[in-house]
């Protein structure tokens, strides 16, 4: 009995050699369109399959290989009996191996410019249909989906045969990819159909979201443990990650990323774009996810000395990302400090040199000339049960800038003011910081209350608080931050507002003479 092996391929990589091997262990080849004509160019004898149905391609090739001519030999069971005589009946030979790889939908709608109809086109409809029929018959179908598999499918034939072993591993790949492909598919629908305009500016959010959530990932690496060596943890990249993400980052030296590193790396890369709009070089060093340190300057060299000044004690064993390359003289001294990962565009030839005297420093590089996230980007955050799905916060720009004080902010205090509002959207709540114009000089994450934070803040800045500013990720329940900010000497505040008790806020600026801006729009981060 002929032994068949259907072969649809868009990646055509390695098809040739399998091909042949193939023959030569007895199949003959049912191929398609494309397919067809390259294993022919390659002097291989290929039975087309619109001569095998009897049925020509139509619309264009969408209809060629959804026929029973193919699904009947693709499901057909070998040991049932009445399967085997409607087959004979109908004239359908049994198929036993399908070699399928899909269409490129990921790759065409991540090309600039692609259009929507475009995409639709690259949507697979036959091949995943051969592919979930030999996956659910992989006892007597062998489903193929990856090359990488070609050489020890071809292996296994010629020992003993593909055993269920095998054959249940192929199986399961199938549904991982057609899974992962259904759900780039999806994904790309879901956001042409939900756009992310449906956002009203007040805060207020008129989005409508899928009642399915389909979070989709690809491995990207083991991971050595989670938070902690007793928790497994694994590291995978959304399908459609660009060069500007954590994800995508090359990593030129250094020990594999654990998994806090990652979390670290991120928060800092999310930090530093940031700033992007302020079209400054700028550093920022993080520890625990949290800023200790951001300066922004006139050269990359000012703006690292600025956030390693802002708290030299904190950014040791920290992470510095910087948003221009580093060169020679900056790498040395960065190799003064224990850190753990620097983040930066390149790395010049004599930066490479003196950093990789430390064997255990992780130095990684990533495009930052591509946007970290696409407009109306979500995030998720699992809890017991389900998921908590919202907007990346991209609010970079206050809702509004009301002064309510008496005092009006000098222009030395705007530009602080500014700078404030910008670093405290990325630190943990409860927040505050001081700064400058240029740099973070004390900075309280992650308090229970607002106050405690505002303390922390001052006890970090220690003489600098005199003539910094405030900000504040949210407003002030009561006069109390006022009065810590008033006896630290800093000079203007910029938070929400928004507060029952907003007016005992402004009467203590009024009083310590501190101009004070509302923005209208929190920025908590827990």
């Amino acid at each position: 009995m002929q032994k068949w092996a259907l072969v649809s391929v868009f990646e055509k990589d390695g098809i040739v050699p399998f091909c042949q091997s193939l023959q030569e262990l007895g199949f003959g080849i049912l191929s398609t369109g494309n397919t067809a004509k390259h294993l022919a160019q390659h002097g291989l004898s290929v039975t087309t399959v619109e001569s095998y149905t009897g049925f020509e391609e139509i619309l264009d090739g969408r209809v060629k290989t959804l026929h029973p001519h193919i699904h009947g030999g693709l499901l057909a069971r070998r040991d049932n009996a009445e399967h085997l005589a409607q087959l004979s009946k109908l004239g359908i030979e049994m198929i036993d191996l399908v070699v399928v790889n899909l269409y490129p939908f990921e790759q065409t709608i991540a090309r600039p410019g692609v259009t929507d109809e475009q995409a639709i086109e690259m949507i697979d409809i036959g091949g995943p249909s051969m592919l979930r029929a030999a996956a659910k018959n992989h006892e007597f179908c062998l489903p193929v989906v990856e090359p990488a598999d070609y050489p020890r499918i071809i292996k296994a034939y010629r020992e003993n045969g593909p055993q269920m072993a095998l054959r249940r591993e192929l199986a399961a790949k199938v549904f991982q990819e057609t899974a992962r492909y259904d759900a780039i598919v999806a994904d790309y629908l879901t956001k042409s159909t939900f756009a992310a305009d449906a956002v009203a500016q007040a805060g207020d959010v008129e989005r409508d979201w899928p009642g399915t959530l389909i979070i989709e990932g690809v491995s990207k690496q083991s991971l050595r443990y989670g938070e902690n060596p007793h928790q497994a943890a694994h590291f995978y990249m959304e399908p459609n990650a660009t060069l500007a993400t954590i994800a995508r980052a090359k990593q030129l030296q250094g020990k594999e990323l654990s998994y806090n590193n990652i979390q670290d790396a991120d928060a800092a890369l999310n930090i530093l774009r940031g700033f992007d709009d302020f079209q400054s070089p700028v550093v920022v060093a993080v520890k625990h996810m949290n800023p200790c340190g951001i300066g922004i300057g006139s050269s990359i060299d000012e703006a690292y000395s600025r956030a390693h000044d802002a708290d030299p004690v904190s950014i040791f064993g920290g992470i510095v990302a910087l948003n221009r390359p580093v060169d020679g003289p900056l790498a040395e001294r960065l190799s003064k400090l224990f850190l753990e990962i620097i983040i930066a565009p390149a790395f010049s030839e004599d930066a490479r040199a003196v950093l990789q005297k430390k064997k255990n420093l992780r130095l990684l590089t990533l495009d930052m000339g591509q946007p970290l996230w696409a407009k109306g980007a979500t995030t998720w955050k699992r809890v017991s049960g389900g998921f908590l799905v919202q907007e990346v916060d991209q609010a970079a720009e206050p809702v509004s800038w009301n002064v309510v004080t008496k005092r009006q902010p000098t222009a030395d205090e705007q530009a602080a003011l500014r700078f404030a509002w910008r670093s405290v959207q990325f630190v943990k709540s409860n927040a505050i910081v001081l700064t400058n114009a240029v740099q973070t000089l004390g900075i309280g994450a992650g308090q229970m209350n607002r106050v405690g934070a505002a303390k922390i803040a001052v006890e970090q800045a220690k003489t600098k608080a005199k003539g910094s500013v405030l900000g504040s990720d949210a407003f002030f329940p009561m006069r109390d931050t006022v009065e810590v900010a008033a006896q630290a000497g800093v000079t203007a505040i910029v938070q929400p507002g928004g507060s029952l008790r907003d007016d005992e806020s402004i009467q203590a600026a009024d009083e310590f003479g501190i101009a004070m801006v509302f923005t209208g729009a929190r920025h908590f981060l827990h």
